[in-house]
């Protein structure tokens, strides 16, 4: 019964002509009526925007350098090289060019250069002026990886490879860049689940005191054959609102900590992450207003029987 119902309802409103003229003056009504909700929450608004702000600005700092830290990162993994020694020439198969051409197809690998002993020994010898001393040095290939995390991978295919005597790279270096990158990823992580967790709480709740103060007026609107729609909106609306604004202040410390980021790659000679600071800003406003409008949505579901 209540099936049917259903859909003579929707077969009888396809048919009614709109009225855009209406339209507007139910979307002027849905705004004024979170406007008014918020100006009855009074000073719990400054409690509830002041709280949301300080969370989201944790989460735009520590994602901030999080897009910092990927950059070095990456840089590092384009400086980084593997040092592959290379045993004496003893046949045409293990010759150094050939052994550069099979390194430069393995998976990872971005370039491969040779530096034969000859270049080597001449480099030493005017260093250290040397010139007496027979030719020690071996054969070296300077591989260079595109990230840090496969140079594990690439070392144990270089290994299996005849001719290749020794190699050598920056291992602690490479493990301390690594763990580095899980804690500051696993710590963002967390970030955002407890930035969600209490923005949520907070709208929740005071989206719940908003109801309660309005539960007659609900009522009477109910009573009215007001749609359930048009009880929800406004108080979603609120919801997203407090997160917008809450973004929006969250974003003033964020460029101080741009100018700071931008000071420590310049003495690095790092370049700057393209558009970091853009990101983050969209990323602030997008999740504050999210958040905020799904702890409104959650509240109504949990209080509001509409």
């Amino acid at each position: 019964m209540d099936n049917s119902r259903q859909q003579l309802k929707k077969q009888v409103k396809k048919h009614i002509p709109k009225d855009w003229l209406c339209e507007l003056r139910i979307a002027y009504r849905i705004v004024k009526e979170a406007v008014n909700d918020i100006k009855r929450t009074g000073i719990i608004n400054l409690v509830i925007i002041t709280t949301m702000a300080a969370i989201l600005t944790i989460f735009g700092v520590l994602f901030r350098f999080t897009l910092s830290l990927s950059t070095f990162a990456n840089e590092l993994g384009n400086v980084l090289e593997i040092s592959v020694y290379l045993k004496p020439n003893t046949s045409a198969d293990r010759s150094p060019e050939v052994i550069k051409n099979r390194i430069k197809d393995i998976e990872h690998v971005k370039s491969v250069t040779l530096k034969t002993k000859e270049e080597s020994w001449n480099s030493f010898k005017q260093e250290y002026g040397m010139h007496d001393v027979a030719n020690p040095l071996p054969d070296t290939l300077r591989v260079r990886v595109d990230k840090p995390d496969n140079i594990k991978y690439v070392c144990e295919q270089i290994k299996s490879i005849s001719g290749v005597d020794d190699m050598g790279y920056a291992e602690e270096l490479v493990k301390k860049m690594q763990i580095l990158t899980k804690v500051v990823n696993t710590s963002m992580f967390f970030v955002i689940i407890i930035s969600a967790a209490l923005t949520i709480t907070i709208i929740n709740n005071t989206i719940q005191l908003v109801i309660q103060s309005r539960k007659e007026e609900i009522e009477i609107m109910r009573l009215m054959g007001v749609s359930n729609w048009y009880i929800k909106t406004p108080l979603i609306m609120q919801g997203a609102f407090y997160g917008f604004i809450s973004s929006v202040i969250a974003v003033l410390p964020l460029n101080w900590i741009q100018g700071l980021l931008i000071e420590v790659h310049k003495f690095f000679y790092i370049p700057n992450p393209i558009y970091a600071q853009n990101i983050v800003i969209i990323a602030l406003l997008l999740i504050g207003s999210t958040f905020g409008a799904i702890g409104s949505f959650l509240s109504i579901k949990k209080h509001l029987q509409v």
